[in-house]
């Protein structure tokens, strides 16, 4: 039986890092995946992980609300935080079934003095990269994590271990997980 997901995003790399996520899961199934375009309820770039993380959820149950009876419901957030040591960059997965979620994190890295300074003037990370890196749509393309790795790592396969890692609850459901 094909399970039906729907992403909270036309994103193409966003759609292709859950599917490879679920079938990385659970090889012996078939999904059917959809993308919706839905609100995060936080600014065009988040700021915190906070603020990243509350995205992804929101992203999440949007598309619930928005495409209900599908099987589940995964939001991916992008955001950056400003540390001491820098501007941080990372990204958070949610995914919602049933009464089940999952939520996971991707490795946090460091962005360059160049993009940061045009982050922290308000632009969002995907246009900063744009600009410095003279490109076009690189967030529907390599991201920030391709362009500055030489796409040894690109943001597909950057945010497949986030959505695997959220997926935890659901391939061990005999276990107790936090529904919240």
């Amino acid at each position: 039986m094909t399970k039906r997901i729907i992403v909270a995003s036309q994103n193409p790399v966003k759609l292709e890092a859950t599917r490879l996520g679920f079938t990385a899961m659970f090889p012996g199934e078939t999904f059917e995946i959809g993308g919706v375009s839905v609100d995060s309820g936080v600014g065009d770039q988040p700021l915190t992980r906070a603020d990243t993380l509350n995205g992804a959820l929101n992203r999440a149950r949007n598309a619930q609300t928005h495409s209900p009876g599908a099987d589940y419901y995964v939001g991916v957030e992008g955001g950056v935080e400003d540390k001491e040591t820098g501007l941080q960059a990372f990204a958070w997965v949610v995914v919602l079934s049933g009464d089940r979620i999952g939520k996971a994190q991707t490795g946090i890295f460091y962005l360059p003095e160049e993009v940061a300074q045009l982050v922290r003037q308000g632009l969002e990370l995907g246009d900063a990269d744009d600009r410095v890196f003279n490109r076009s749509n690189s967030k529907q393309q390599n991201g920030a994590i391709g362009l500055l790795t030489d796409d040894a790592i690109d943001r597909t396969a950057y945010y497949v271990q986030a959505v695997i890692m959220a997926l935890i609850p659901f391939k061990n459901p005999q276990l107790s997980w936090s529904s919240t």
